[in-house]
């Protein structure tokens, strides 16, 4: 009989009902035997509908984390807390998956890797969109080197008007900040993965604040309220990296704009590229023609034949349970989820100052230099 990982849900609300749990229950070496949540209704449901006979339901995190039953703990709170959360369960001799984005700060994100890294556990974050279809074979031609030298990329977040209104999405002290945490973190995540490339340089950024003022808001999930809506609609980033790449970054809940799509990326290499706008597309160049190939990625393929594919979810789920199993190292690396929490921090203080920030001391100290010599002269 093959070992059963089980699992803590710490915060039982949308993200861990939409995603964690269903995707965890689908997977016959998990079982789910903990849940946790401020509201203790929402613990009992989550506890009834996915956990174990002898499930135990807790108000307090950190009781739950005294239950020597749980290998894994599942974080699924507001941004605010994942540090603190994620820290306190390593060091309870738990493996930890904890939703995006990493932490509200790059110094809390800092010391959950020194935490993992004390404790020898197992540490990763919720990057779903590494694991969809397209992603995943787009991955593959990355690593084989099928478009060289990716020098410049984009990375797509855009939505024209759908606006969280629910929960905290809205408020800027628990969450840290709007659609860039929120859905810019998943696209910046994916196109940092596809060019394996965290060693950033520079970041130039804006944010905006323009259409959540706005009252009576066409949106997705109803109109929002101006009073509180206290975080960024809409922001855009310039990274430049130590090898001389640069990635576009554009993310937003409302904006103007027909062009959407999010946790999508472009790729520009010496030898071709790659787009998510239309599918996955690969274009290049053979016998001195150019050519575009789509990617059928959907598994279909037989007329009145739909493959029975598992979702993002379910396959990201799959893989961090085969991790802990076998001792692997998790797909999406803590280290790697730091670099995206470090460049979304810069395009904030970039926005606030006006300011580019440097990521290297040197070259910090040189435009500080640069603005010397001009004020010399």
């Amino acid at each position: 009989m093959s070992k059963k990982i089980r699992i803590g849900i710490i915060g039982c609300g949308g993200i861990a009902n939409g995603k964690h749990m269903p995707s965890l229950s689908k997977i016959d070496e998990a079982e789910l035997v903990a849940f946790c949540d401020l509201e203790e209704e929402k613990a009992r449901k989550a506890a009834q509908e996915f956990g174990t006979e002898d499930a135990k339901v807790y108000l307090d995190y950190k009781e739950l984390l005294e239950d020597e039953r749980v290998d894994v703990v599942h974080v699924c709170t507001p941004n605010h807390s994942h540090a603190e959360i994620t820290i306190d369960s390593l060091e309870a001799d738990k493996h930890v998956m904890c939703e995006k984005p990493m932490a509200k700060t790059a110094a809390d994100a800092r010391r959950m890797v020194e935490a993992a890294k004390r404790t020898g556990k197992k540490l990763t974050i919720g990057y779903q969109y590494r694991f969809r279809a397209d992603s995943w074979h787009l991955h593959k031609l990355c690593e084989r080197g099928d478009f060289g030298d990716i020098y410049y990329a984009k990375a797509h977040a855009v939505r024209r008007r759908a606006v969280p209104t629910w929960g905290v999405f809205l408020d800027e002290e628990k969450q840290g900040g709007g659609s860039l945490i929120d859905i810019g973190t998943h696209s910046l995540d994916m196109t940092l993965w596809m060019m394996n490339n965290y060693e950033p340089k520079a970041v130039l950024g804006t944010t905006y604040h323009k259409l959540g003022k706005k009252k009576d808001a066409a949106n997705a999930w109803g109109s929002w309220d101006p009073e509180k809506f206290t975080v960024e609609d809409s922001a855009f980033g310039m990274i430049t990296m130590k090898n001389g790449a640069t990635i576009s970054l554009e993310t937003s809940w409302a904006l103007n704009t027909l062009q959407t799509g999010e946790a999508m990326c472009t790729l520009c290499g010496t030898e071709g590229g790659a787009d998510m706008m239309d599918g996955l597309r690969i274009n290049g160049e053979d016998f001195g023609k150019l050519y575009t190939n789509e990617v059928q990625v959907d598994g279909k393929g037989v007329a009145f034949y739909d493959a029975d594919e598992e979702s993002d979810a379910e396959h990201e789920a799959r893989l961090w349970i085969d991790a802990i199993l076998n001792d692997k190292e998790p797909v999406v690396k803590p280290e790697q989820a730091l670099v995206v929490t470090e460049i979304l921090e810069a395009i904030y203080e970039s926005a606030k100052s006006g300011k580019a920030v440097y990521f290297d001391e040197e070259e910090k100290d040189l435009d500080k230099s640069v603005k010397t010599n001009k004020i010399l002269q």
